[in-house]
């Protein structure tokens, strides 16, 4: 089950397509991507016998020739409108150029919206010196990030990075994002969350912390790794 913004992607790649025609070899794969702003930009492959670029590689030029931010949801359809998973050298490039993306794909279950870093277990990163970050939020939290109070996010294999980011609150209608920085990223047991912890998250309690926890990660076990993510808000 795809959420508003993931479908709204999909959506534009399936309408990219939808112009390409049926008789051109050359060109028989629409990818689209939305960056943290919501710009959305769209390409088409451009095969050839010498190794031309993949949809999803075209889209990464796109964006980047508007100066877009990183890009929080890809998604390449054939031009039959079939949803494609990315082949193995974009999934490289997505992860190294924008390791926070999530990526459209079939799944048994459906379409889903899954980590680019989920699609490449054990990849070489490339990306720690160069990709902008994406820290991701429910909107729940927007007036007490916005606010100051609260200044920690609790993350299950879901890694960040110290230096500069974007907090990115994925709203039904849209995202609203601010401009924060990573200070640190400290490895914990879900056991040993302590109430000076779950102060930085704004909430009264280890205990009530890892409730939490779990609710947004079902499954996760007392032993489970953690990390606990201190940020602060850039001007």
């Amino acid at each position: 089950m795809l959420d508003p913004q993931e479908q709204r992607v999909l959506d534009a790649a399936v309408a990219q397509a939808g112009v390409l025609g049926t008789d051109n070899p050359a060109h028989t794969v629409a990818a689209a991507a939305m960056d943290t702003a919501g710009r959305i930009f769209t390409g088409v492959n451009a095969h050839h016998f010498t190794g031309g670029p993949c949809a999803e590689l075209v889209v990464l030029g796109m964006a980047a020739a508007a100066q877009a931010g990183p890009l929080a949801i890809m998604a390449a359809v054939s031009r039959e409108a079939r949803v494609l998973p990315p082949c193995g050298r974009c999934r490289q490039t997505i992860l190294d150029q924008h390791p926070d993306c999530f990526v459209v794909l079939p799944t048994s279950a459906g379409l889903q919206a899954l980590p680019v870093r989920d699609l490449l277990p054990y990849a070489y990163d490339a990306s720690r010196t160069a990709a902008e970050r994406i820290v991701r939020f429910s909107p729940q939290y927007y007036d007490r990030v916005a606010s100051g109070a609260k200044r920690a996010t609790t993350r299950y294999r879901d890694p960040c990075a110290v230096g500069p980011a974007w907090l990115l609150f994925e709203f039904p209608d849209g995202y609203q994002r601010l401009p924060g920085f990573v200070e640190s990223v400290q490895g914990k047991r879900v056991c040993e969350l302590s109430d000076d912890d779950a102060r930085l998250e704004d909430v009264s309690s280890a205990a009530e912390l890892r409730d939490g926890l779990r609710s947004h990660y079902p499954g996760v076990a007392d032993e489970d790794m953690v990390e606990l993510v201190r940020f602060s808000l850039r001007d």
